[in-house]
């Protein structure tokens, strides 16, 4: 994982920054993407072989509990889920591109968790960190609701992005630390075969190979 140390606040400043003006603020939440597609690990791994992602990093948002461990999250009390922020080059990757790769990497149909991963800390989500991402964000439902490539309803939801929190050191890069384990859980958990089943062609489109 390409990584950039930062912790999303409620204003969305990055932690140990310099003190910058209103517009290179603005131009920081723009191009960070927040999405939660199920389990961190494969998030990440897929957004780092997207060409234009410069760092990514697992975390958790959309909670009420401050600083929440892993535990607290997926124990389904802290109201967070799991998520990745995405740092991109807008110069040679649209936040509309992203959202391209976003929906074809996941199960959108899925309001239970996803694929073996079961519970509210699992569920898909768009956290947008700016008025103009919530409505390319919104926009691009539409869009592929309207072109019936799905069976059944996107129930993915669209929120205000809120405090980010950095997930614990040992799920950092996990997927490049414990590539063995990464795959076997990844393939023991139907991600990819799934994903295949309802996206067919288009499945994963706009990551490469790995």
């Amino acid at each position: 994982m390409r990584h950039f140390c930062m912790k999303v606040l409620l204003a969305f400043a990055i932690v140990g920054g310099v003190a910058s003006t209103a517009n290179a603020d603005e131009d920081k939440r723009a191009n960070v993407m927040i999405v939660a597609g199920g389990c961190f690990w494969c998030v990440e791994s897929d957004f780092d072989h997207v060409p234009g992602v410069l760092e990514t990093i697992p975390g958790y948002t959309g909670g009420h509990l401050k600083d929440p461990t892993y535990k607290d999250v997926t124990g389904g009390k802290s109201g967070h889920l799991e998520v990745v922020a995405i740092k991109f080059d807008p110069k040679k990757v649209s936040y509309t591109e992203l959202l391209d790769v976003f929906w074809r990497s996941v199960d959108p149909t899925d309001s239970g968790g996803q694929f073996c991963d079961r519970g509210d800390s699992y569920a898909t989500a768009i956290f947008a960190t700016t008025p103009e991402q919530k409505r390319l964000a919104e926009e691009s439902k539409r869009k592929i609701t309207a072109a019936g490539l799905l069976q059944r309803p996107i129930v993915t939801p669209i929120h205000d992005a809120g405090p980010f929190y950095r997930a614990e050191d040992y799920h950092q890069d996990y997927y490049q630390r414990n590539p063995l384990r990464y795959r076997l859980y990844r393939y023991n958990c139907g991600r990819d075969q799934r994903i295949a089943e309802i996206w067919g062609a288009e499945a994963h489109k706009g990551i490469a190979k790995h």
